[in-house]
């Protein structure tokens, strides 16, 4: 349960930082950093978002889908 609420966490602030890079995209009318530094931002968010994901999935804590891991036999 908690790396459900880990990861719907993640998303909202990786939702946060694109809305206000779209906010200072509008504002600042291209002047400025403060666009670049929030998508930057959002790509890194993301980016240990799906790291994350992986590793998770690999050491078993999360399942895709419900659905039990398929579990192949040594010989295959």
């Amino acid at each position: 349960m908690l790396i459900k609420v880990v990861i719907v966490l993640f998303l909202l602030v990786i939702i946060y930082t694109l809305g206000s890079s779209f906010f200072y995209l509008a504002k600042d009318k291209g002047q400025g950093d403060r666009v670049v530094r929030g998508l930057s931002w959002r790509i890194g968010l993301s980016l240990i978002l799906v790291l994350s994901l992986f590793a998770a999935f690999k050491m078993g804590w999360i399942e895709p889908g419900n659905k039990p891991p398929v579990r192949y036999s040594e010989g295959q």
